[in-house]
């Protein structure tokens, strides 16, 4: 029932062959509303007092300019961030506790003590008021354990001080440990059917107070609070050992040979200087999985030696595959024990799709609409290799791939410009800046630079940037950490480190009581002197508070800024998505604020942004030459673009396949002990693919570690890969016409979608933003036909 940030549920197929055995790291995403309360000590002016009366603020060009500058010049952000280097120690993220490693303890027991006492008030309940105000007080609950843990979570995988990361690791487990003990607390889960039954006859819930019962009833469910004590005690048990279990198998997953030896004249073709690194008394050593290996796939000319990196590269070692195996049976174990036919089924009951055959049903429509694509692409690799070996009839083999792919792709190149090029008109600043312009017109939001507070970040690169509203002031606050600096994970990510939630009066008087030193006032004590919004009628608006990590590459000793490639502005954009819809997602309640709903829904926002990212109108609003100032030429993206899907159909196939061996490996099929995970991969591969299967002996499931995070719901990005194409073309206009920047059109967008968070049934949402009837119910019929609409919308299939 109780859970913390919803984590990002996918990772592209060609990230997938470069990730090395090795931590992945759990990104989250989350929620929203209104201006600021923060103490006038701290010399900060409430954002809404600087609105003028039709909304347009006085700043808004200065904000503009100097939102380049903190991120292009460093000069300009030393000068600008001095206040940060003085004064007293406010905190991370301005939480008042969070000021030395033991502060975390303080923020643990201090939180512990408040949720005791609300649970207190739960199973206390007994009168009619007492029961209307359940859902409210459960909410609370979940996000007083989530404040916890989403800030603890982020600090201990982020904070460069060793010190703060073992203090936040320690302040996480103690939370962790006692929500899984209200998880089982049997007497909250009978307190809130009362009250739901309370609220069914006398209709006091609004809309999101409903949804909110509705969610926190199911997810009592799925933690067996209705099972007798022995099971429920196993199920614990169960939990315990997939807690363990699925980790292990992501950090020693490993090849069954870690490393390949070569005389050097075998791999002829790849890059020399490489070779030269690897080499070692006239031998070459090469490692069986990452970059290297990659790199003579793609270029090794020797057929025989590819075959040989390819079936070691995709080869698991037998550990590897027996944790995989250990986990996967233990969910199957749990399903059963929860009284759910399979995992996948207990894991999509509060999901769009609902069953495993709602699923699968998406992913065979979505294959059937790919499929002449990949068959395209085959016949082109199928001719380069006919050129090259200068055999008519030649056959492709698993280990062709990824080399003639190169070939052809090299080949594209040199008859278009380096699209290294495109960097130049790509500073970071600049790109920042077109996102503020590009959510203000669409939205009516904007970004403005804020200077951090001593204690405030956890590295003096950190910009924070506060979320301004037209009509509603301060909305939300950002922390960019996006320069690369040695030790910092290269991984994008997105954490929103505390959700929208209305804080009540009742929690404010409170918080007056307990006349705490380290807050100024008793508004200040109920957020733990975070971030809040103007007064609202029953209190104040805790805002999202949101930290967003790149890994852009900067020349210290050089006065050029950090200059983006494409990839990398999509990888921003795609980040941003999920920023706003933290930030729009205006619920009253942390459960169903902003990113926190179903799961196949929750990377709608944020793949959508890619398209607008490619949109010439989009990049008109901000990419111009870091030098010059000459506006991009957008043929040059154009190409860009097009090299991009030279082959994109093999890379959704390879997902699809991916996607329904999740489906498989997540039913009740692994509690057979004749299961194979291989065979079920092979066979999918035969079955529902164009290219060639991986040859027998080889093991790649075992690499697979969204396996763990993301069991029976690895489906989702293409799901919402599929639905953000649809709204681009439907509600957007695929930006024909200056429809990327229209308002009308972002208006839609947000009030049909964005604003909703979780508080609403999403086939809802997209049957209101799409006006299509057909989707309104959900089910099987239109999770198939989602998936005929094609990725691309391929066969008229945008007219479906």
């Amino acid at each position: 029932m109780f859970k913390s940030a919803i984590p990002r549920p996918w990772i592209c197929s060609r990230c997938i062959q470069r990730q090395m055995p090795a931590r992945l790291r759990r990104n989250y995403v989350q929620s929203t509303p209104s201006a600021t309360l923060e103490t006038p000590h701290l010399g900060f002016k409430p954002a809404h007092s600087r609105m003028s009366v039709n909304g347009i603020v006085p700043g808004a060009q200065h904000d503009d300019r100097t939102l380049r500058q903190i991120f292009d010049s460093p000069d300009f952000w030393k000068e600008f961030s001095q206040s940060s280097k003085a004064g007293r120690n406010i905190g991370l993220f301005q939480n008042r506790y969070l000021t030395e490693p033991r502060g975390f303890e303080d923020f643990a027991n201090t939180t512990l003590r408040k949720a005791k006492k609300l649970v207190e008030k739960v199973l206390g309940a007994s009168t009619a008021d007492q029961y209307h105000r359940i859902v409210k007080d459960l909410d609370r609950l979940s996000d007083l354990l989530c404040r916890v843990i989403d800030i603890s979570d982020f600090v201990r995988a982020t904070h460069p001080d060793s010190r703060m990361q073992a203090a936040a690791t320690r302040a996480y487990a103690m939370m962790f440990e006692y929500m899984n003990v209200l998880n089982t607390t049997t007497g909250l889960a009978k307190q809130l059917d009362i009250a739901i039954e309370e609220s069914s006859r006398m209709t006091t819930w609004g809309e999101q107070e409903q949804m909110v019962a509705e969610i926190l009833k199911r997810d009592f469910a799925k933690s067996a609070i209705d099972l007798p004590r022995a099971e429920r005690e196993r199920f614990v048990t169960l939990s315990q050992e997939i807690s363990e279990v699925g980790p292990d198998f992501v950090d020693y997953m490993a090849p069954e040979k870690e490393h390949l030896t070569f005389q050097s004249s075998r791999l002829k073709g790849m890059d020399p200087m490489l070779v030269r690194k690897l080499t070692q008394w006239g031998q070459v050593t090469l490692p069986s999985v990452g970059g290297p290996a990659i790199a003579a796939l793609r270029t090794v000319q020797d057929e025989a030696t590819r075959k040989e990196i390819f079936q070691a590269s995709r080869t698991s070692s037998r550990a590897t595959l027996e944790r995989l195996r250990t986990l996967l049976t233990k969910r199957a174990e749990l399903a059963k024990l929860s009284r759910f036919e399979s995992y996948a089924q207990l894991t999509l009951k509060d999901k769009m799709a609902k069953t495993p055959e709602s699923v699968n049903g998406f992913l065979q429509a979505l294959s059937k609409d790919n499929r002449p694509v990949v068959e395209a692409e085959v016949a082109d690799l199928i001719m380069a290799k006919m050129i090259e070996t200068n055999k008519s009839h030649p056959t492709l083999q698993p280990w062709d791939r990824e080399y003639y792919m190169s070939h052809i792709l090299s080949s594209v190149r040199s008859r278009t410009r380096n699209p290294d090029f495109l960097s130049s008109y790509f500073s970071l600043g600049r790109v920042m800046q077109g996102l503020s312009r590009l959510f203000s017109r669409l939205y009516g939001i904007r970004f403005v630079p804020h200077e951090t507070l001593p204690g405030e970040t956890w590295n003096s690169d950190v910009r924070r940037l506060d979320v301004i509203s037209e009509t509603d002031g301060h909305v939300a606050v950002l922390y960019c950490d996006l320069f690369s600096r040695p030790g910092k994970s290269p991984n994008p990510a997105h954490f929103t480190l505390r959700c929208s939630r209305l804080i009540r009066n009742d929690e404010i008087q409170e918080a007056a009581s307990s006349k705490d030193p380290i807050f100024s006032s008793a508004e200040e004590a109920a957020n733990d002197g975070m971030a809040m919004s103007k007064p609202h009628p029953e209190g104040v608006m805790q805002l999202p508070t949101i930290a967003l990590i790149c890994d852009f590459a900067t020349e210290p000793e050089s006065r050029k800024p950090s200059l983006l490639s494409f990839s990398e502005v999509s990888t921003l954009f795609h980040e941003m998505g999920h920023a706003i819809h933290s930030i729009l997602g205006r619920t009253l309640f942390q459960e169903v604020s902003g990113t926190r709903c179903a799961t196949d829904f929750a990377e709608l926002p944020s793949v959508l942004m890619e398209h607008f990212a490619a949109d010439p109108s989009v990049l008109s609003l901000f990419a111009s030459h870091y030098e010059t100032d000459q506006p991009l030429p957008y043929e040059m993206v154009a190409e860009k673009l097009a090299l991009d899907k030279k082959f994109e159909g093999s890379d959704i196939e390879n997902q699809i396949i991916l996607s329904m061996a999740d489906q498989v490996y997540h039913s009740p099929l692994p509690l057979d002990p004749s299961f194979d995970t291989t065979k079920v991969y092979h066979y999918l591969q035969r079955t529902h693919g164009s290219l060639p299967p991986d040859p027998a002996g080889t093991s790649w499931q075992g690499f697979f570690g969204h396996l763990y995070g993301y069991g029976g719901s690895y489906y989702s990005y293409l799901f919402d890969r599929v639905l953000a194409k649809r709204v681009w073309q439907k509600v957007f206009d695929s930006g024909q016409d200056g429809g990327a920047v229209d308002r009308g059109n972002g208006e839609k967008f947000k009030d049909d979608v964005l604003k909703w968070g979780g508080a609403r049934d999403p086939w809802k949402c997209l049957s209101s933003v799409l006006k299509d009837e057909r989707l309104e119910s959900g089910g099987k019929s239109a999770m198939g036909l989602v998936g005929s609409w094609g990725i691309e919308g391929r066969k008229g299939g945008s007219a479906r």
